[in-house]
Order: C-alpha cells, then sequence, then structure tokens
C-alpha cells in the first residue's frame, strides 16, 4: 500500500452485450475505478476517460490477469475486473480467489467484491422464452482447463437426469471437433427430435438465434459466441400466432412421477 491509500479490487460483470443489461452496481463500480483489468475484447467496452488506466490482456492468462489486479489493488488503486456475462460464472471471480489463496498474505485483507451480472445463459433462455423453466444445469465445453472425457462424461450424467443443459464455450477454430463430440453424446441418449437452441451474440446488432431438432444440429451452427441450450425432455414449443414468426420454447415447471 502506498501511504494511506486504500485500494479495492472489485470484480464485475458486463452482461451479455447490450450495454441496457450492464447492472447499475456493475457501473457504478466501472465508473469510480481507476484501473479496469480483462480479456482484450471486454476491456474495449469501456469508455476511456481521463485518469483511467486500461489493462487489456488476452484469453489464456487469466490467472497472471487476476495477480496483476491484485498487485495493483494492494498498491491502493481501485480496480475493476471485468467479464462479459456474470464474472463467477466461467469467468473472472475464480480466477481471482484462486490467485489470492496462493498469493501475498496481504491480497487476503484486501477490499474484494463481486458484483454480478446477467450471464449470456440467461439472456439467451430470456430471448427464447423459458428453457430453464425447471432444472438445469451449465457446462463449459471448452476443454483447456479439463479434459474432454470429463466434459463428455458431465453431458451423459445431465441427460440421464434429464436436466436442461446451457453450453458456454461449444466450438473454435483451435478446437472445432470438441462439439462434434458433444452432438454424437447427445444423439445417442436422446431422441431425435429433442430441442436445441443456438444463441449467437445475444442482445447485440448480430444476435442470431435459432431453434431446431436435434437430428437437424450440425458442429457448424455453433461459434464462440454462441450459447447452446439443450432441452430436456418435457421442453415444449409454442409456436407464435399473430403474424409473428418464430417460437416460444418453455420447460415445465412441473414433471410427473
Amino acid at each position: 500500500m502506498t501511504g494511506d491509500e486504500q485500494g479495492s479490487l472489485k470484480i464485475v460483470g458486463l452482461g451479455p452485450g447490450n450495454a441496457h443489461l450492464i447492472t447499475p452496481e456493475a457501473q457504478a463500480a466501472v465508473d469510480q475505478a481507476t484501473d479496469i483489468v480483462g480479456y482484450i475484447p471486454y476491456v474495449k467496452r469501456i469508455e476511456p476517460r481521463p485518469n483511467l488506466r486500461l489493462h487489456a490482456s488476452d484469453n489464456r492468462v487469466e490467472l497472471e490477469r487476476a495477480q496483476a489486479a491484485l498487485e495493483m489493488a494492494a498498491d491502493g488503486k481501485k480496480v475493476v475486473v471485468v467479464s462479459s456475462g456474470d464474472p463467477g460464472v466461467f469467468a473472472m471471480a475464480a480466477a481471482v480467489f484462486e490467485a489470492m489463496e496462493t498469493g501475498p498474505e496481504q491480497w487476503r485483507a484486501l477490499d474484494i467484491e463481486v458484483c454480478p451480472g446477467i450471464t449470456a445463459m440467461l439472456a439467451a433462455a430470456a430471448r427464447i422464452g423459458a428453457p430453464l423453466g425447471h432444472d438445469f444445469c451449465a457446462i463449459n465445453l471448452s476443454d483447456n482447463l479439463k479434459p474432454m472425457e470429463l466434459i463428455e462424461k458431465r453431458v451423459r450424467l445431465a441427460v440421464e437426469g434429464d436436466f436442461a443443459m446451457a453450453f458456454y464455450n461449444p466450438r473454435s477454430k483451435f478446437r472445432p471437433e470438441g462439439f462434434s463430440r458433444i452432438l454424437n453424446v447427445l444423439k445417442t441418449t436422446c431422441t431425435p427430435d429433442r430441442v436445441l437452441m443456438f444463441a449467437k451474440s445475444v442482445s447485440t446488432l448480430d444476435e442470431d438465434i435459432r431453434v431446431v431438432p436435434l437430428s437437424d444440429c450440425r458442429p457448424e451452427m455453433a461459434d464462440m459466441r454462441t450459447i447452446v441450450i439443450v432441452g430436456s425432455s418435457t421442453t415444449r414449443i409454442v409456436p407464435k400466432t399473430g403474424g409473428q414468426n418464430g417460437v416460444f420454447v418453455y420447460t415445465p415447471r412441473s414433471v410427473e412421477a
């Protein structure tokens, strides 16, 4: 710490993309920050202003990013670590606490706060209707930090439990085969009419949402900007009427014994 200055660290979610979906709490944290730390595309969402320092870094340096943020907070800065969506859902909150646990003891005395945000899974579900209206789970399909075999096992068990599922990070140019493997798991454990929803760039000008049966799903329908929601066996489709195109999708709140 320098002088009598008291640093702080806030970990915030910027929502799925549209500025209107940033919570007032998260916006206030950004407005009061001296330093913003985060992945390059998320830092670009912050409006520059005098006396605000922006620290953007690549996607695979989460721990280093967290350590740098903690060091700045310990030096008296008001640091905000930004993530998209919610910072506690496959994002920077866990990385900050992992770095804190293994770092200098003084980091544990810092004023640290996690500010929740609207994660892409919930924004996508809201656009579609209520596909997560009953029990559901979220699974990150990236195998950067866990083996693909574990991901496949979790998907199989989720199908066995008849959960609706939300898939994050389904397919990237560096690992295009992973989502193909997951679709194969689904096609061997679910009926062909199982409802899947592909929600790309939700809440932005590039938003694209498709509702298709499992039998029509192809790997190239998903990329890193896509949330894939898999309905449970009870998930239903309700066609829109009154001249509207498209459908609503929802999962009933009750299940027959």
